[in-house]
């Protein structure tokens, strides 16, 4: 597996890690507590997406820029950074020291907002960004012009077969406390704004079960009834043919990679473990190997069961408004009149619905 050095003194600068896919919720901000760490120890992840200092306001770009760097309609700032950072666990980090004057944070770390906060021990270089701050998932940003990958001491772990995923078991949709999972609202909103754009404005028809009740709200709520419906599913490894429309369909966690279903469905991808969740779970709180009474009879009379009860959520389902207008800018399509509308709209509108 390879590491990262600096770019100028060569210092070896992480652990060995393998690459995964760089997960949806990677630049999501949520709540006000601290999160855990978005990486799990020994993987990194790319971002191909520009990130960091400079930032521009709208108004002062130039003609065409935005959409050079795949943003294709107005947002508050954007980045003039380099793309291709480098996520990792702050745990793999080796040989790096914090910048003075450069810790900014709001209350409880840094945010990294002015740029990199870490740099070369041996040569003194700001090579990184260390964010650990309330409403942001703890990660360490390799700066992508300081850094190089070295080659691997240890072969790379081989790329699992879709039909031997998951290794693990997914994680649940519902937390301890009857909230909606952070990542899950992240996965669903980048999810929901390919699927409206894929529907082209017409309406669009979901299948009963824990699909619609992530997506039908918001689907109904944006696009306008009518008889010309598309119609959505699941596809994937391990499900029969749907023949719909617009196939929802896995991401491989290790390359990133969207799952190719057969026919002339359009794609949506769907970050991998959401998807086997909804593909395999009849419902969202109680997963299908629990039953409610031993299968040999029911408890004896005057007995009272002490397992806990199963997770169900205080509210309805809503998707990360932020990561779904964000995946929407990046969406060649939100230059059609017709969705440009809807984004203009939920821009104008923090707290409406459908979020």
């Amino acid at each position: 597996m390879p590491v990262f050095a600096c770019a100028d003194c060569g210092a070896v600068l992480t652990a060995p890690l393998a690459r995964v896919a760089l997960p949806d919720h990677a630049r999501q901000s949520y709540g006000h507590g601290l999160l855990p760490v978005l990486m799990k120890p020994g993987t990194y992840a790319v971002d191909p997406e520009p990130y960091g200092t400079p930032w521009r306001r709208w108004d002062e770009l130039e003609p065409g820029e935005a959409e050079a760097r795949g943003v294709y309609a107005p947002v508050p700032v954007l980045s003039c950074g380099p793309p291709k950072g480098v996520a990792v666990a702050p745990g793999d980090v080796r040989g790096t020291v914090l910048i003075p004057g450069r810790c900014e944070g709001y209350c409880c770390g840094l945010t990294g907002w002015d740029g990199p906060n870490l740099a070369c021990e041996r040569c003194g270089r700001a090579v990184a960004t260390r964010v650990d701050d309330c409403s942001l998932w703890q990660a360490t940003w390799l700066a992508p012009r300081a850094v190089h990958r070295l080659p691997a001491a240890a072969p790379e772990p081989p790329i699992i077969g879709w039909d031997a995923l998951p290794e693990e078991e997914p994680a649940p949709p519902v937390g301890q406390y009857g909230a909606w999972s952070p990542q899950w609202e992240a996965a669903i909103g980048k999810a929901l704004a390919r699927l409206l754009a894929a529907s082209g404005g017409a309406p669009v028809t979901v299948p009963d079960g824990p699909v619609a009740e992530v997506l039908r709200p918001t689907l109904d709520a944006l696009l306008p009834p009518g008889p010309r419906a598309r119609s959505v599913a699941l596809a994937g490894p391990g499900l029969p043919a749907s023949g719909a429309d617009i196939a929802l369909v896995p991401k491989h966690p290790q390359t990133g990679e969207a799952w190719e279903p057969p026919g002339r469905a359009e794609r949506v991808p769907l970050a991998f473990d959401v998807w086997y969740y909804l593909a395999f779970q009849d419902d969202l709180a109680v997963p299908n190997d629990r039953v409610p009474v031993p299968v040999t009879g029911g408890a004896p009379e005057g007995v009272r069961r002490d397992d806990p009860p199963p997770l169900l959520p205080w509210g309805p389902f809503r998707a990360d408004r932020a990561v779904f207008l964000d995946a929407l800018a990046r969406t060649p399509e939100v230059r059609r009149p017709w969705l440009r509308r809807i984004y203009d709209d939920l821009r104008a509108r923090p707290y409406g619905s459908p979020f």
